[in-house]
């Protein structure tokens, strides 16, 4: 029986426009196609300024979201995929917690509860914008263009909602969320690598910079191992290489259970837990979490807030103060905290500069702790709530038919034996996720560290799910074997 929550979305839902899921079998190269054709509908938004609004002299407050929200700075992907993943966030944690009520084995349920989902996407778009629009983000704006702006980010946000129903649906690969972020982290990756706009004498870029500095006598090669002011270097590209390398072993180990069929003697089986046990999930949490403190902190502490200068600094300094940092080109500037809360809870940016962890260990200590105590809680949270957990493992073997050799076939057994591993891999996969992504952010890595820790992970899924593809479209009777089915 659906819940009120979800019968409160039905009127919308039904109004709301649809991908219909294929009602037939789509071919590896049709969904590649597909796949292909959204990325580059995406790619497109994300160079079409917004018209009637300049950027140039506003600032950006959700400088630190971009990476997690696959979003530009002026353009139709102003909010990114962002709606999309708070609304699937939250609704997941209201599934796993019984707070709403839904049987997903129902086909009903099932739909409504998607359904449900994209409109509540659709109302945080709408929700963001007026945000955006009150909070000045986009300047000073009249009644006319304030209109034109909306228009144009409800239609984009309806866009991308579309387009990862469309992929998630069954015409393409993978996920519309997951296909744009990595394609974003890929994009600053590829800029880092090969942009030919000057900096400190030669290109930003620093395979440009490299093969420049080998051509110019008067240049030494060394200066690009460590370069300032958040240019690429040549340590960051080592840094960005180990990291991915580490991050594909992490992934690609397991520790496996040994399972038996109850009906069949001799049919024997594994159950693998990976050792990243829930990915990367934790650090997208906590770096959200992150980005959301660093954005009110702005509006409460920066230097345009309206409660400076009433007698109070000294304790609005203690929530953050910021220097106003210009990056250059159209894009507006951003602010970075160098005093506070909220400057120990942003990650040192590279090696050297005044935001490099060599300028403030203390600083990068204090950050590191707090972020692996909460990439390990808000991972143990998401375990209980996405039936990760071992009494939901347990029952899902029970289900199947399972038991593990030697034992009684109980669940309350095998969940027993699950807690021995679940709640270890869980501290584990938190430690590790944090230490990549802090070593990433604090070595002056080609992006990120949590986009690339994300970029990694989805890489690594969408490997997997290629392999299954291609086995698939060459052996067609393997496709109830790979769960295609």
């Amino acid at each position: 029986m659906t819940g009120k929550f979800i019968r409160f979305f039905t009127p919308f839902v039904r109004v709301m426009p649809e991908i219909k899921a294929p009602q037939r079998e789509v071919s590896f190269k049709e969904k590649l196609l597909w796949t292909v054709v959204a990325l580059v509908i995406y790619l497109i938004m994300s160079n079409i300024p917004l018209y009637g609004v300049n950027v140039t002299e506003t600032t950006d407050y959700y400088y630190w979201l971009r990476v997690i929200l696959a979003s530009q700075r002026g353009t139709l992907t102003e909010l990114g995929i962002g709606p999309i993943v708070t609304a699937g966030l939250i609704m997941q944690l209201l599934l796993g917690s019984k707070i709403i009520k839904v049987d997903l084995s129902d086909p009903y349920d099932r739909s409504m509860f998607s359904g449900s989902q994209k409109v509540f996407a659709m109302f945080l778009t709408i929700f963001n914008i007026i945000a955006y629009i009150g909070g000045g983000a986009f300047g000073e704006l009249t009644a006319t263009n304030a209109t034109f702006v909306f228009l144009q980010l409800v239609l984009s946000g309806l866009v991308i909602i579309l387009l990862d129903e469309l992929l998630q649906k069954g015409w393409g690969i993978g996920s519309g969320v997951s296909l744009f972020i990595a394609t974003g982290v890929a994009g600053q990756i590829f800029w880092s690598l090969f942009s030919f706009i000057g900096a400190d004498g030669v290109a930003r870029g620093i395979v440009v910079a490299f093969f420049q500095a080998l051509g110019d006598p008067e240049y030494d090669v060394g200066d690009l191992m460590f370069r300032s002011d958040r240019l690429p270097s040549l340590f960051g590209g080592i840094t960005t290489l180990v990291i991915f390398l580490i991050v594909i072993w992490f992934e690609s180990t397991r520790v496996e259970i040994p399972l038996a069929y109850k009906g069949y003697r001799g049919f024997k089986g594994k159950y693998p837990m990976k050792l990243l046990y829930v990915s990367n999930i934790p650090v997208i949490l906590v770096n959200a979490l992150y980005a959301n403190f660093l954005f009110f902190g702005q509006m409460l502490a920066g230097p345009n807030s309206a409660l400076r200068g009433q007698g109070f600094d000294f304790l609005i300094d203690l929530i953050g103060r910021f220097d106003t940092v210009d990056p250059g080109g159209a894009a507006g500037n951003y602010l970075v905290p160098n005093y506070g809360l909220l400057y120990f809870l942003t990650p040192p940016q590279g090696l050297l500069g005044p935001q490099g962890l060599l300028a403030d260990p203390i600083r990068a200590i204090i950050y590191l702790i707090f972020f692996i105590f909460l990439c390990v809680m808000l991972g143990r949270v998401w375990v209980d709530v996405s039936g990760l957990a071992p009494r939901d493992i347990a029952q899902q073997i029970i289900d199947s038919g399972m038991q593990i050799p030697g034992f009684r076939s109980s669940d309350k057994i095998i969940e027993k034996i699950l807690k021995r591993y679940i709640p270890t891999l869980v501290i584990l996969n938190g430690i590790i996720i944090a230490v990549m992504s802090f070593f990433a952010d604090s070595l002056g890595a080609l992006t990120s560290g949590t986009g690339l820790l994300i970029a990694i992970g989805i890489v690594h899924q969408y490997s997997e799910s290629l392999a299954k593809e291609m086995a698939a479209m060459q052996y067609p009777g393997m496709r109830s074997f790979l769960g295609m089915d």
